[in-house]
Parts: C-alpha cells; structure tokens; sequence
C-alpha cells in the first residue's frame, strides 16, 4: 500500500469513525430516558435507538446509484450535513417524537455505501482488502470509544449534549473529506478475478451479508436492555457505566486482537461460528446470571468480545468475496443489511423489554444467535466439513 493510499485509507476510517461514533453514543443512554422524556414508551425508546437503520437502510444505494452519476465526495457531503442536522433536531426538544425524528434524520445521510466506494475508487484493486480492514476496525474502535464517551457527555450535559456532540463530529468528518481525501479521477482498470465458482462467491456473500444483519439486529435490542441493568439492577450511575464499559472492551480487544491479525484477509470459518457462540452465550448469562458486578461484567466480556470481532472484519471479507464488478453493489447490500438489523433489532428489543420485561431482551437475543449460528453452519458446510475430516 503506497503512503497516499495508507493517507487515504485512514481519512476515510477517520470518517467512518466519527459518524458512527455519532450514531453509536446514544446506546448505551437512550434507554435510561424511559420515564425522562415527554411521550416515551419502552417501545419508542426501541424505535429511537433503531429508526436511523430503516433511514440508512432505505437510501444506501439512492444514494450509492447518486454518487455514481455526480461523483462521491458531493454526495458525502450531503450525507454528512444531513447527519449533522439531525444530531440538532434530537437536541432541540425534549420530547420523544424528536428524538425518533433527530435519528431518522441522523440516518437519512446514508453514505457507508457511497464512501465505501470512494475507497475502492482511491485504493488499488490489490489493496482494497486491507484498506476495507482499516475501515473495519474504524467502525469497531468507534463503539468502543462512543461508550466510554456518550455516557460522560449525559452525566455533563444530558441527552442533549450527546445529540450535540454527534452533530460537531458530523461536521468534523465533513472537513476531514474535504481537507484530506483526493477527489477520485477516471476508475482505473480493474485487476483479472481470481477463479472463484460463481456459485460459491454467491453463497459466502449471501453467508456474510446475512451476518451483518443478524448482529446488528442483536446488538440494537440489547441496547434497550444493558443500559437499565446497569443502572437499576446494579445502581451504577449513567456517568460511571464508563467504569464498566472501559474494562470490559479493554478485555475484548486483548482477546481478539491476535485473531483479528490472522483473519484480516481469510475467513476463519470456526472461528466465525465461535465468534456467534460467544455473542450468544454472553446474551444467554445476561438473562441467567444474577444481577451482580461481576457476574454482568464478564456476561458482557463475551457478548463485546464476539461482536467485535465480527464488526472489524465483515467489511473486509465482503470486499473480499464480492467480483471486482460488484464490489460497490455487494458493499451497498452490506450497509444495508447492518441498518435494516439495526432498526427491527431497535423496535424487536423495545417491543420484548415491554412484553417481557429488561432480562426478556436478552433470552430473545440469544435465541436469535443460535439461529444465527445454525444459518451460519448450515451456510458453510461447517459440520460436513468437520465430520470429513475426523
């Protein structure tokens, strides 16, 4: 990868990570406003946190198809000021409505596809993959970082200075594209396909792209839970759930960073099942376990531990699998995919919290990994393949 590229590559994961830092701050506060803001209902509470996956989901390749004709950076551009207004519309009034109205609007500026292709337009064919690794891992560092930062900024300045503060990164991402990324010129020629079976390429798309729904599907409906644990059930303050959350992700990434190197470029096929049995299992103790420090804590350890390993390496993979003429096609299903997840997982999780209380959410969720996990071996032929070779 040449240092402009490298240059590239990391404006556009700083990008990544400010928008969706944005996105990512109100989880793990939005829930604790139930009985805060005027109107709001566990199921509103669902719908706030998900809306933003129907609204990307939605215009992901509108606005893919737009960036085609008018080129990247302007649609972007668009995108980006979109989001940056929504973050203010959330904070300019303290009822629910605008809150689902803010995030609407915060996903309404629907560029993942489109800066996903400004990527692939800037990188050579050889390194797209890494390049798409380094977005990845943007997008996971982003989460992380939003949930050490969005429950600071509620304990400073409430709801409305999380909303702020997304609608400032917004605009800092805006003048990151413009002060940084090169506008794109002619495509150059792509690179000869590898020989894949059409039919096998097709199958691990279909096994990825599902992937992305189904996690952020999980991670949105357990949003509408964790939050409440913490501060009901273990009487941890919204300003120290960042004691929590520090130690918890810390953890996670020490655990995945060597699997993170060696499955940068290949699928892993067992560890991609392990990595759905860890999310489930940690789902699974947070219904089982007793509401206590420890026993929450290392629940949580194995949810954070599978997700982000999933959430920095299915972009990559994608790229990956996708035919050099498809890439921005398969890129744009991607990013529809993960907001579609987003939005049913959103309004599923309210929908359970009222139905069947806090500890409801996380049964629900981790029926939906064992799912997931029997979609997922049932997709790659895990269990023949093991039967094979033993």
């Amino acid at each position: 990868m040449t240092r402009g590229e490298l240059r590239t590559s990391l404006a556009l994961a700083g990008m990544f990570f400010m928008r969706m830092m944005g996105l990512f701050m109100v989880l793990p506060v939005l829930a604790l406003y139930a009985e805060k803001l005027e109107g709001a209902t566990p199921l509103l509470i669902g719908c706030a946190l998900g809306i933003y996956g129907l609204t990307q989901a939605s215009l992901q390749i509108p606005f893919g198809r737009w960036s085609d004709r008018v080129g990247r950076k302007p649609v972007i551009t668009l995108g980006l000021a979109v989001f940056a207004l929504g973050g203010l519309v959330a904070a300019a009034s303290s009822h629910i409505a605008a809150v689902v109205l803010g995030r609407a609007l915060q996903g309404a500026g629907a560029v993942s596809g489109a800066s996903l292709a400004l990527a692939a337009d800037l990188v050579r064919p050889a390194q797209r993959t890494k390049s798409m690794a380094i977005i990845g891992m943007s997008i996971g560092a982003a989460f992380i970082v939003a949930f050490l930062v969005g429950p600071l900024l509620d304990a400073w300045f409430g709801l409305r200075g999380v909303f702020l503060g997304g609608a400032v990164l917004g605009l800092a991402a805006l003048a990151l594209l413009w002060a940084v990324v090169p506008t794109p010129g002619a495509v150059g020629v792509e690179s000869p396909e590898p020989a894949h079976d059409g039919a096998d390429r097709a199958r691990e798309l279909w096994h990825l792209q599902a992937g992305v729904f189904f996690l952020h599907m999980i991670l949105a409906a357990s949003f509408v839970s964790i939050p409440v644990v913490l501060s009901r059930d273990l009487g941890i303050a919204s300003d120290r759930h960042f004691r929590i959350y520090l130690p918890v992700m810390l953890l996670s990434l020490a655990l995945i960073m060597p699997l993170l190197r060696a499955s940068r470029e290949h699928m892993d096929r067992r560890l991609f099942a392990a990595a759905i049995a860890c999310l489930g299992l940690g789902e699974f103790l947070l219904w089982a376990v007793p509401a206590q420090l420890y026993a929450v804590g290392a629940a949580m350890t194995l949810f954070f531990t599978g997700f982000n390993y999933l959430e920095a390496l299915l972009p990559s993979w994608i790229s990956r699998a996708a035919p050099n003429a498809r890439k921005g096609s398969a890129l744009g299903t991607y990013a529809t995919g993960q907001f579609i997840g987003t939005f049913i997982g959103g309004l599923a999780g309210g929908a359970l919290a009222g139905a069947l209380g806090t500890r409801g959410v996380f049964a629900g969720a981790a029926a939906l990994c064992v799912a997931w996990l029997a979609f997922s071996l049932r997709q790659t032929g895990l269990l023949a393949t093991a039967d094979a070779s033993a």
